[in-house]
């Protein structure tokens, strides 16, 4: 479980990102889930945009992929959902306490 601080920390890192992964109009599908799951061990951090034609709804979309993924969502803003889990291999960000 995340802290405020450590949201906070993650938000401002991530409004640089550019999102890596997009849902459309099949939803949550397997290899999403699978391309979320690789980008979070390389990455650690990882923005996805859900587009405007997808049936699911962002928030909605977001929690059953960080459950999936085993990661916590960090943020939702609009169709831009931004996740975080700790790479098991390689760790590259530092988490203030």
């Amino acid at each position: 479980m995340l802290t405020g601080k450590q949201r906070r920390f993650l938000r401002a890192m991530g409004t640089g990102l550019e999102p890596i992964i997009h849902i459309g109009k099949a939803g949550l599908i397997n290899p999403v889930i699978q391309q979320l799951d690789e980008a979070l061990e390389a990455r650690e951090l990882v923005k996805v945009r859900v587009i405007a034609n997808s049936p699911v709804k962002p928030k909605d979309i977001g929690s059953e992929m960080a459950e999936a993924a085993r990661a916590e969502m960090v943020q939702a803003i609009g169709r831009n959902l931004l996740f975080y889990r700790r790479s098991i291999t390689k760790p590259v960000l530092e988490l203030p306490s």
